[in-house]
């Protein structure tokens, strides 16, 4: 069984702003961020990224603008020791009526297909938002929550969260989560 993690980006990877994060500039990743994710690649979890990035169709920036950000994390990332195996992100608004655009599950999906799983059950789905936690639901992943980006915001909201485990940062979980030992159903408790 492939061991999944998948990441949302604007909160947990970089900070996140409510203006957008509009160019390379304005992309700044958190160092423990990008240590964990190196820290998970070589404890051989496979990471992916499933990113809404509204943005584009709101036109504040472009694709090769959101390609340079996420070229400059494979950078980061790989300098540590890691890797991420996979990105993909919704480009749609609010409005537009796509099926990947989080919560929906189209984004987890296309992960799944490129990395060639059957299923995705019993992968993680780590965002600080609830439509990141509501994406992973759907698909059966197990939920965490970081306080970090909007997730304290989402913290103090509290709905939707029973059955997510709540952390920090993506270090905290990636510490918490190095240190489980795997169950026979291959659950973590």
């Amino acid at each position: 069984m492939t061991q999944l993690v998948i990441l949302d980006r604007d909160g947990v990877i970089n900070r996140d702003s409510d203006d957008y994060v509009k160019s390379l500039d304005e992309f700044l990743p958190y160092p423990q961020a990008i240590e964990a994710i190196a820290r998970l690649s070589q404890a051989g979890w496979t990471v992916a990224v499933a990113t809404n990035q509204s943005g584009i169709a709101r036109g504040y920036y472009d694709v090769d603008t959101l390609e340079a950000m996420h070229a400059k994390i494979q950078e980061l990332v790989n300098a540590a020791g890691g890797k991420i195996d996979h990105i993909v992100y919704c480009p749609h608004g609010p409005d537009d009526g796509c099926s990947c655009r989080k919560p929906l599950p189209g984004l987890l999906e296309r992960i799944r297909d490129a990395l060639g799983l059957e299923t995705l059950e019993g992968s993680w789905m780590v965002g600080d938002s609830l439509r990141d936690l509501q994406a992973g639901d759907a698909v059966g992943c197990q939920s965490a929550l970081v306080r970090t980006g909007k997730g304290k915001r989402t913290e103090l909201k509290g709905t939707g969260l029973d059955h997510a485990r709540i952390f920090d940062d993506l270090a905290a979980f990636t510490d918490w989560l190095l240190s489980c030992e795997k169950t026979a159903s291959g659950r973590l408790p």
